[in-house]
Formats: C-alpha cells, sequence, structure tokens
C-alpha cells in the first residue's frame, strides 16, 4: 500500500499540482487584514474595530525575497532527520507577498541555495515534502526562484 500524502498543518495550503498550490492565510472582512499563518479566532490588529468575521484567503503564489540563510545544523526533536545520514544543509526563505503585505517562511525547495535567492528577486510557491516513512508523505510548502525569461526554473 502507497503511503498517504498528509499536510504537515492542516489548512494552511491546498493543492497538490504546482499550478493549484496555495498557500492559505484568513482575511479579516472589517479591516482587511490578512494573517499567516491562519488566524481563525479573532483579528490580530490591534486597530481592527473587530465587527468582521475571519474569512479563508488564498495567498499569492508569488514574492520576492526579503532575505534567507542557509540552516549548517541539524536541528533537535521534533525535528525528523536520519541521525546516521549526512547533514544536507538546507536554504530558509523569507518572502515579502506584496498584495497581503507580509512576510512568509519557508524553506526553498530541495537545490536551491543561499546564492540562487538575491534579495528582490521572485520566488513562487511550490508543494514540497517534509518527511516520509511506510504509512504517510508528509506535504508542506517550498520557495523557488521564478526562472527568468529564456531560462529553466531549479
Amino acid at each position: 500500500m502507497a503511503p498517504t500524502r498528509r499536510p504537515v498543518v492542516a489548512g494552511w495550503f491546498t493543492g497538490d499540482g504546482e499550478a493549484e498550490f496555495r498557500l492559505l492565510g484568513t482575511r479579516c472582512t472589517a479591516c482587511a487584514s490578512v494573517f499567516f499563518p491562519r488566524e481563525d479566532d479573532a483579528c490580530r490588529n490591534p486597530g481592527c474595530p473587530g465587527d468582521g468575521a475571519l474569512v479563508e484567503a488564498p495567498l499569492s503564489r508569488r514574492g520576492r525575497v526579503w532575505s534567507c540563510t542557509d540552516g549548517r545544523y541539524r536541528p533537535p526533536a521534533p525535528y525528523v532527520s536520519d541521525p546516521d545520514a549526512p547533514w544536507e544543509p538546507y536554504t530558509l526563505v523569507a518572502v515579502e507577498l506584496a498584495a497581503e503585505a507580509m512576510v512568509v517562511l519557508g524553506q526553498a525547495a530541495p537545490g536551491v541555495r543561499v546564492a540562487d535567492l538575491p534579495i528582490g528577486s521572485e520566488v513562487e510557491v511550490v508543494p514540497g515534502v517534509l518527511n516520509e516513512d511506510d504509512v504517510h508523505v508528509w506535504t508542506t510548502w517550498h520557495w523557488r526562484p521564478v526562472a527568468a525569461e529564456g531560462e529553466d526554473a531549479r
């Protein structure tokens, strides 16, 4: 039996293919503030009049690199990694979503390094895999550089 695909955090993203994959936030109907991670209880904007509902809001698929760094150490549990396998650094990216007026953090797609992500360069959100075991494929999101015209994306 094939492992079941499960999101690492339910309700934070939707879609399996690249074309329909989106992060899901929430938007306050009173003040239009957008939140990610999503907020389902009350608007976090201190200036909100407070009489609005929070509705699900798909976030922009593309943004610009605000900052990035590499993880050169093996994080402690609950991070899942094989202690017998050599450590492979990964890249963390802070991406500014202009339409939502926010910065969203996430890992870069496998093989994308800090040198591939100049500040201000365009990236897009794509489905990713955090971990696999015999029962589940734990899905997440990754940020990938957007190829310039005539270039291949990583």
